[in-house]
């Protein structure tokens, strides 16, 4: 089993490695064609290369919108197969937190949630690759309020890493009838740029595919960053309106993290994105959506 997981690490890891030369004999061929074309001396980076990059120019043809990458390997499955997820906590968890990870059980159907006890990390994600888990979710907390969520993605990545707040419960909330487990129908609001469509799939892909005449609805909305999760159910009164029901949790998430690799190598990961708060330009900039 341990060799099997070194030797599919490898083959997925290699890929990433020509995918990456393949892209920077791209933009050097980008860099020739333009001063080509504007009639300018060639980059000094690229002279040496010149010829042959434009020898392989020759060659090239419009296109190229489905070439696939690491990326898609990573889904390959999605849609295909329904997604399997574990839940587990942080180490020695208030009983605030193990009531929230039964809540975010109820959120994401054929999910398990698993107490934590004093597993390892390696050894807790070993267990789920070897039990076909495809994503290992973990909450954390701060003095027994939820604030932090990472989805690990199994078996190669990505993981994700957010920061929770403004988190009610549905045990908060008095009265609250029982949560459907319906397959959810999903909505992704302004996730508009490369770095949204990530974070969009990350979550999407946490769900099944739904039925039609299934009455649950889960939101992800983005404003300024803020990622807001909302929970309804549905029903008609008549042919024309809907009446909204909110069955909770709720709370607001922000994207500080995603690592290229699982929980077990996250000190050896490549960065994919990561969040720098005390740039000049970081209050104004807005990540998640083109503006």
């Amino acid at each position: 089993m341990l060799r099997r997981e070194a030797r599919l690490r490898r083959e997925y890891l290699y890929k990433k490695a020509i995918e990456e030369k393949q892209h920077s004999i791209e933009d050097k061929k980008q860099k020739l064609k333009r001063a080509l074309d504007e009639n300018r001396l060639i980059p000094t980076e690229i002279r040496r290369d010149a010829l042959s990059l434009q020898k392989l120019i020759e060659y090239d043809d419009e296109g190229g919108e489905g070439v696939s990458s690491h990326v898609d390997d990573e889904y390959r499955w999605a849609g295909v197969e329904d997604p399997k997820i574990m839940i587990t906590t942080s180490r020695d968890p208030s009983s605030r937190l193990k009531m929230f990870a039964k809540e975010v059980k109820l959120i994401f159907p054929n999910a398990q949630r698993m107490n934590r006890g004093k597993h390892e990390m390696g050894s807790l994600v070993q267990a789920c690759k070897a039990n076909s888990v495809t994503d290992l979710i973990i909450v954390h907390e701060h003095r027994g309020t939820p604030d932090g969520l990472i989805v690990c993605h199994l078996p190669f990545g990505p993981t994700a890493y957010f920061t929770l707040c403004n988190v009610v419960m549905r045990h908060d909330i008095p009265d609250l009838g029982t949560m459907s487990e319906a397959y959810p129908h999903l909505i992704f609001h302004n996730f508009t740029s490369r770095l949204g469509q990530r974070v969009s799939s990350i979550m999407k892909y946490l769900f099944p595919v739904p039925k039609d005449e299934s009455k649950r609805v889960i939101t992800f909305a983005n404003q300024d960053d803020y990622i807001s999760f909302r929970h309804h159910v549905y029903k008609k009164t008549d042919h024309r309106n809907v009446e909204l029901s909110e069955v909770g949790p709720r709370f607001e998430m922000k994207l500080y993290m995603i690592k290229l690799g699982t929980l077990e190598n996250e000190r050896t990961a490549d960065v994919e994105w990561r969040w720098h708060p005390y740039t000049n330009t970081a209050k104004k900039r807005k990540f998640l959506s083109v503006e």
